[in-house]
């Protein structure tokens, strides 16, 4: 049961962060820096310490308490995880959700999903499986083995996108991604990729604050489990680093595109824009709401960044569907996205099934 909610939760996760793009499609006038930074503010400022209050009483005092060494290093693994974050907005704005999302979150899986068990293997801790422990345990076999085969579907929709850039004319590209630019989207799609494995990194840095919330929580609710909403205290101090990398840079484009003037125009539809960043920047948030309540239940660190991401990814491509990114290629083109779909469905599986046995 564990394992079953434990998906649900991720799917739920992964919808929010395929879809939260959607919304800044429909903010008009402004620079993309200026609708990026009014959702971060929601992303990673506003939304994160609520929810951590509604959810974990006490939540500011366990991160007081919490050495300087454990919050620091939480911190600075979310400052590299938001340039992987800014660079993912560019990624999608220059390449769209389809191909946009495979290539940034293929790296993406890899290292977030073993990275963390290899790092078990040479600092021991309580509670977590290395790298070692998995490839002896048949459970932990099947993961792995999910792992790869979600590689491999991710790595088939992305070749899905290279064929559409052969099939289509530049004009064809343009007019379901406006600003479509293969080379640079795919340097930053990769650079993107590699840094957003480190929100992972960070969950791991931070764990013993999910421990303290973990452990507040059973003392008043005795054998009911383990706290679904722990993490949520973690991803405040993971997401200071990233407002703060997202801020600065944000500021710089302002500054050198004069678009300060965004936020005030009253040429553009103010309230409109500013309330669909509002929910551009609180979807984005529900993904890891979401994924740490599934992370509650599978506790498996490559589990559960591998179900996010394969989730993510295919929403992200039918979303990509939906607006029509795939119109007018050949039939061979639409027949390889969806067989790249259909193989991340069946690493899901063996995903799910491997940790519910681990």
């Amino acid at each position: 049961m564990n394992a079953i909610l434990g998906v649900i939760f991720h799917f739920i996760g992964g919808f929010a962060s395929g879809s939260f793009y959607m919304p800044y499609k429909k903010v008009k006038g402004w620079s993309w820096e200026s609708f990026w930074i009014i959702g971060g503010l929601f992303s990673w400022l506003i939304v994160p310490p609520l929810a951590a209050y509604l959810t974990i009483p006490g939540f500011a005092d366990i991160i007081r308490n919490s050495s300087t060494t454990i919050v620091g290093t939480t911190f600075l693994m979310g400052t590299l995880w938001g340039v992987g974050g800014l660079m993912y907005g560019l990624g999608v704005r220059y390449l769209g959700m389809s191909l946009g999302n495979s290539v940034i979150l293929g790296f993406c899986s890899a290292f977030g999903a073993l990275i963390p068990s290899i790092y078990y293997n040479f600092n021991p801790t309580p509670g977590k499986i290395t790298f070692t422990a998995m490839l002896h345990n048949h459970g932990g076999q099947l993961v792995l083995l999910g792992v790869l085969v979600c590689l491999t579907g991710i790595a088939i929709c992305g070749r899905a996108g290279m064929m559409k850039e052969n099939d289509l004319t530049e004009e064809k590209k343009k007019e379901s991604v406006k600003e479509f630019s293969l080379v640079k989207g795919l340097i930053i799609a990769t650079i993107s990729g590699i840094l957003s494995a480190f929100f992972n990194f960070g969950i791991e840095a931070g764990n013993s604050m999910g421990v303290a919330a973990n452990g507040a929580w059973k003392a008043t609710h005795i054998g009911e489990g383990d706290f679904l909403f722990r993490n949520n205290v973690i991803f405040v101090v993971i997401l200071w680093g990233g407002l703060t990398t997202n801020f600065i840079w944000c500021m710089i484009l302002n500054f050198k595109n004069k678009s300060f003037g965004d936020y005030v125009n009253r040429k553009t539809p103010l309230a409109r824009n500013y309330l669909f960043c509002a929910l551009a920047g609180t979807t984005w948030f529900l993904q890891f709401f979401f994924y740490g309540m599934g992370e509650s239940k599978l506790g498996n660190g490559a589990s559960s960044w591998i179900l996010h991401m394969a989730f993510i990814i295919l929403v992200a491509n039918m979303w990509g569907i939906f607006l029509k990114e795939w119109s007018g290629v050949r039939k061979k083109t639409k027949t390889t996205i969806i067989t790249g779909i259909a193989i991340i469905i069946l690493s899901v599986l063996l995903v799910g099934y491997g940790n519910s046995i681990k």
